[in-house]
């Protein structure tokens, strides 16, 4: 979410998007696309070694998805690039239950949600399934933690999204975080821990 998404170009486009010009993403994804490829590469990066789905892949399939949508309602890029995330984690886990009925497998690291000096190795499905479980009874700190993890952006960044403060986002996080490790590590011990 570096200077190109600060572009009045972005803005604009996030307008006539919003307003029904669906020729409007495809003029928009072009300048956020580097943006765009972190953000799929931090995603990747938790992914197991031997992930089948490349950055570029999930970037595309990110676009595929949102070009399918109607009546969406951006007011800037900040919930642009929350909706790309919410879209990612969604495409992942999808990958993942499919890989998941084929075989077993598709860990991610969780240290970055945990804050933990150990590495958290975590199904992925287990991890969307305990989110879907936070937020049925703290549906923001379930979006602060997706915001965080999957979207990589920051405290102000995620404040700005949700439009509470940036404290607020910290202590959401925080617990979000102590409840996510204790579900994953009760449900079956789906999440296993391992010194890096």
């Amino acid at each position: 979410m570096e200077e190109t998404a600060h572009r009045p170009e972005v803005t604009e486009l996030l307008a006539a998007w919003s307003g029904g010009d669906r020729q409007a993403l495809d003029r928009l994804i072009p300048l956020v696309m580097e943006d765009l490829r972190r953000m799929a590469g931090s995603f990747m990066a938790r992914e197991s070694p031997g992930h089948t789905l490349q950055p570029t892949a999930l970037v595309n399939e990110a676009y595929l998805r949102l070009a399918g949508r109607h009546n969406v309602q951006l007011g800037n890029r900040l919930q642009l690039f929350a909706l790309l995330a919410e879209t990612m984690r969604c495409i992942l886990v999808d990958h993942a239950r499919h890989k998941k009925s084929v075989r077993q497998g598709s860990n991610v690291a969780l240290e970055t949600i945990t804050d933990m000096p150990v590495r958290v190795d975590v199904d992925l499905v287990a991890l969307d399934d305990a989110l879907r479980d936070l937020a049925s009874f703290a549906p923001r700190k379930s979006k602060v933690v997706t915001l965080s993890y999957f979207g990589g952006l920051n405290l102000d960044q995620i404040a700005a999204v949700l439009e509470i403060s940036p404290a607020t986002v910290k202590r959401d996080l925080k617990a979000a975080r102590i409840w996510l490790l204790q579900e994953l590590r009760r449900d079956g011990g789906s999440a296993a821990g391992s010194t890096r």
